[in-house]
């Protein structure tokens, strides 16, 4: 008997002060080391000061320069209570740090950093200690001083939350602020025993031995772009969206780990995993089944390489127990093969391929006389990089409806671009659709003049805005969610790899392609150009389709 799956952590309010200063050798961030403490995951990691929200903090709100709680809980994007978030922020900062980010609140000192040195070190560790134990209020502590909390001075940076089915899970606003210069800082030796001023890009330095967590590190990659602190501060007040940024958890060789959500497997995670149990691979293993959804099983194929990312994938797709199609059967590679047909569901009755190239469809031969299964695709018009073998019992046409069985649809979408023959299929129930090569992760793919086309391919995509697509399933890489956002993105680099043609035409006045490929791929590694060369080809092309651009003897031009 499997166990009962454990109910998810509620995750703490809590909010955290990035302080930055100017050193000798450039920007440098305020970093504490935390206490050693059994149980506690966090336990001896460098962190920025910040801690909890404490239900006393509302009583602050009256003491919060430039700022009220409609406006700190519109940028925050909460009802209410966002103003709670900045003075957490500045409370935890003076328990941690003993930075005060506070000033006097009338006449001549109106603006001036609170002095804390008039007060004595004893009199200051007694308000941190007083204000950690709880024994001391916040705002009344400020208010018996006259200090104001300089919260038009903290703007807002980074919002984070703990991934699921972590044990403890943090709900953190981070905020940015300059050290102020008339305070010193110094550690608790509580909650923190050591406190560090770094340069960014040394405190993500293995060497320099730090355990950071991954919001630390991610964190500190971004300010080890900026080169001042005046500079992160600009970044964080100016006209910007802050999204909320939740790592998951998957499983690789080395175990369990967190992913953020650049990593290629993030949706792929978040689709199979939400509660976090940490099962998912982050790792598109070879020959290995994995179960996307109760219709479709996907299986790599041990062909990785600069064309084909982690391996071409093979999907089985029908109803759960029933009868199956697999989509894509891959190299005709022998391991391969007998991996799809053990990793099969049930038995395969059909074979579908998205086009012909030679990752994709020889394994079908292999797999029809295995299985008797029939073969359906198209040929593609020009056989150069084709599959010549390929020979389908079965032309699909655009639109066509396949029945798998217990309501589960196939519907055949005609997308010539990357091969003339090239067909994506739709899996209505799931509005999933398997792209083959149309968009693959990672990298657009290559349009390879005769059978690729430019200008077929712009057009296949734009299509594709038109259909209610929620996940794509491609031939290389995980699943893909947010579809039309691909899309769209697709669309608009090609264009503006296509405007980059069109000014090194204008820049040279004219040249043969060779010579404009290093301009217009300047971003692409140079081991690349000759893969690149194809698509800088089917670009002229298209140019030239568009009545845009002339070729004669080789050399291309704008047209007059």
């Amino acid at each position: 008997m499997s166990a009962a799956p454990r109910p998810p952590a509620l995750a703490s309010a809590s909010a955290s002060l990035i302080v930055l200063r100017d050193g000798a050798q450039g920007l440098e961030v305020l970093m504490l080391r935390r206490a050693e403490r059994a149980g506690d995951q966090n336990s001896g990691a460098a962190v920025f000061p910040g801690g909890h929200l404490d239900a006393r903090d509302a009583a602050a709100h009256g003491l919060c320069n430039g700022l009220d709680d409609a406006l700190a809980s519109a940028r925050l994007g909460l009802p209410a209570g966002g103003l709670d978030y900045w003075v957490a922020a500045v409370r935890e900062c003076f328990e941690e740090a003993g930075l005060l980010f506070a000033v006097q609140d009338s006449g001549a000192t109106a603006g001036r950093w609170a002095d804390l040195d008039a007060l004595g070190d004893a009199a200051v560790a007694a308000m941190r200690h007083g204000l950690h134990a709880g024994e001391l209020d916040f705002a009344a502590l400020c208010t018996r001083h006259g200090w104001c909390l300089a919260t038009d001075r903290l703007p807002y940076f980074s919002h984070w939350l703990t991934p699921p089915g972590r044990p403890k899970r943090f709900d953190t606003r981070f905020f940015v602020a300059l050290a102020p210069p008339a305070q010193r800082a110094s550690a608790d030796e509580g909650e923190s025993t050591e406190l560090m001023w770094l340069r960014p890009a040394d405190a993500i330095d293995p060497a320099r031995g730090l355990k950071l967590m991954v919001v630390t590190e991610e964190t500190l990659r971004t300010l080890a772009g900026f080169e001042r602190a005046a500079d992160v501060m600009a970044f964080a007040a100016g006209e910007r969206t802050v999204s909320l940024t939740m790592p998951r958890v998957g499983r690789d060789a080395n175990g369990m780990r967190p992913v953020l959500p650049n990593h290629w497997a993030y949706a792929e995670i978040a689709r199979l995993d939400p509660e976090g149990r940490g099962d998912v691979g982050l790792e598109l293993v070879p020959g290995r089944a994995v179960r996307l959804s109760p219709r479709i099983v996907r299986v790599t194929a041990d062909n990785g390489s600069v064309m084909t990312g982690p391996g071409t994938n093979s999907y089985f797709v029908g109803a759960a127990g029933g009868p199956c199609t697999l989509i894509d059967p891959g190299p005709d590679d022998a391991a391969h093969v007998q991996a799809l047909l053990a990793a099969a569901p049930g038995p395969v009755t059909r074979i579908l391929v998205t086009h012909t190239h030679k990752d994709h469809s020889p394994a079908a031969q292999a797999l029809r006389d295995a299985t008797g299964a029939m073969l359906f695709g198209r040929v593609a018009a020009h056989s150069e990089w084709q599959d010549s073998a390929f020979r389908p019992d079965a032309v699909l046409a655009h639109g066509e409806r396949i029945a798998l069985g217990d309501g589960c649809t196939l519907r055949v979408v005609h997308t010539p671009g990357h091969a003339s023959n090239h067909l994506c299929y739709l899996l209505e129930q799931e509005k999933l659709l398997f792209t083959g090569d149309h968009l693959m992760q990672g990298s657009t793919v290559v349009i390879n003049p005769p059978d690729g086309d430019m200008q077929a391919y712009l057009r296949s995509l734009q299509m594709l805005l038109d259909e209610d697509l929620e996940w794509l399933a491609p031939g290389h890489g995980f699943l893909i969610d947010r579809p039309h956002e691909v899309v769209r993105r697709t669309i608009a680099h090609r264009l503006q790899r296509e405007a980059k043609v069109v000014a090194a035409l204008r820049a040279t006045g004219g040249a043969a392609l060779d010579a404009l490929l290093a301009s217009v791929y300047d971003d692409v590694p140079p081991r690349l150009h000759a893969v690149a060369a194809r698509s800088l080809h089917a670009h002229l092309l298209k140019l030239r389709a568009d009545g845009r651009a002339v070729e004669s003897a080789g050399r291309w031009a704008l047209r007059d």
